[in-house]
C-alpha cells in the first residue's frame, strides 16, 4: 500500500473563536498547521490528479471552518477541522491538525499558543474465525479475547457458534465458526498480521489447503477498501461462496456491503446444503463432543 505524507504549515486564516467577548467581535489570525497522510495507491498507480487530496481543497475545508461558526476552545476548533477533513477526504487516513493562535490573551511575554489534535480513520472490518481440532469451543472464545485486545480494533459483534461442514471435500471432523465485526483504525496489512500470530498462538501450522486447522482467523473486508497483492485480497475473494462465512456475518452484519452487495443478499443467493451450517445453540452435541 503507498502512502504519502502531506505537510501544511503557516495557514493564516481570520476567526472569532475565544472565550472573552473582544475575541468574538474583534476576531484574530490564526494559524493552521496539517499534517495528513494518505492512501496514494490509485493517485500514484496512474498518475490521476482526481484520486489525490488536493492541497488547495484542503486549505478551502479549514478556512471555511475557521472563519466560520465561533468557538471558544481552540481544542473545539481544532477538533472541529479534523472531523471535518476526514469526512470530505475518503483517503485521509491519519491526520494531525494544530491550531495557533499568536494573539491570546495572555497578560506575559510568548510566541505562541497552540492545541494539536491527532486522528485516525476507523473503518468497520469484519472476520471470519474456524476450527476443527482440539477443544474448538474453548479456542474459539480465545481468540475472539485476543482479538478484541489487539490495539486499534474495536470489537463490536460476535455471532454465535456455528457447526459447520468441511470445505473442499477434505474428510475431517466437522468446524465450529463463528464471525466478528468491530471498527479499526489499523491497515490492511497490520491487520493481517494480528490474524496470523492469533493462529500461531492457538496451535496453527503449515498444511495441506482446506485441511484441518487449530484455528483459522481470516480477515473478510475492511470499509470499502480494495487490495489485491500477493498476500492479502480485500474483500476476502470467497465471502459469497461460503456459507461458514456468510450465515454467521449475516447474523451481526446483515445490511453490511460487500462488492456492491448486502451480507443478507449474498445467503439469499448461495446454494446452500441441508446441515451445511447449524447453530450450536440448536445442538447440545456440539460441546459436549469436544469433552469426550
Amino acid at each position: 500500500m503507498s502512502q504519502s505524507v502531506i505537510r501544511l504549515d503557516g495557514l493564516s486564516v481570520f476567526g472569532r473563536h475565544g472565550v472573552l467577548p473582544e475575541e468574538t467581535r474583534l476576531g484574530q489570525k490564526f494559524l493552521i498547521d496539517l499534517v495528513v497522510t494518505v492512501d496514494t495507491a490509485m493517485a500514484t498507480r496512474h498518475d490521476d490528479y482526481h484520486q489525490a487530496v488536493c492541497y488547495a481543497a484542503l486549505c478551502d475545508r479549514v478556512v471555511a471552518r475557521v472563519s466560520g461558526e465561533p468557538v471558544q476552545l481552540i481544542e473545539t476548533l481544532a477538533d472541529r477541522i479534523a472531523d471535518d477533513l476526514l469526512a470530505q477526504f475518503p483517503t485521509i487516513a491519519a491526520l494531525t491538525v494544530r491550531v495557533n493562535k499568536p494573539g491570546a490573551p495572555i497578560a506575559h511575554p510568548f510566541s505562541m499558543v497552540s492545541v494539536e489534535t491527532h486522528r485516525k480513520r476507523s473503518l468497520k472490518v469484519g472476520f471470519s474465525l474456524g476450527c476443527n481440532l482440539g477443544d474448538r469451543a474453548a479456542a474459539l472464545s480465545m481468540a475472539v479475547t485476543w482479538l478484541g485486545l489487539v490495539d486499534g480494533i474495536a470489537v463490536e459483534a460476535v455471532s454465535q457458534l456455528y457447526r459447520t461442514a468441511p470445505w473442499g471435500g477434505v474428510d475431517q471432523p466437522d468446524f465450529y465458526n463463528l464471525c466478528v465485526t468491530g471498527t479499526t483504525s489499523l491497515e490492511p496489512h497490520a491487520l493481517l498480521r494480528a490474524c496470523k500470530e492469533i493462529e500461531a498462538r492457538l496451535g496453527r501450522v503449515p498444511g495441506p489447503r482446506w485441511g484441518q486447522r487449530a484455528m483459522d482467523v481470516d480477515l473478510l473486508y475492511l470499509g470499502d477498501r480494495v487490495v489485491d497483492d500477493p498476500v492479502l485480497i480485500l474483500p476476502h475473494p470467497q465471502i459469497a461462496h461460503r456459507a461458514f462465512v456468510l450465515v454467521p456475518l449475516a447474523e451481526i452484519a446483515p445490511e453490511q456491503k460487500i462488492g456492491g452487495l448486502s451480507v443478507s443478499d449474498m445467503v439469499d443467493r448461495l446454494p446452500r446444503e441441508a446441515d451445511d451450517v447449524v447453530p450450536c445453540a440448536d445442538q447440545p452435541s456440539c460441546n459436549a463432543e469436544d469433552l469426550t
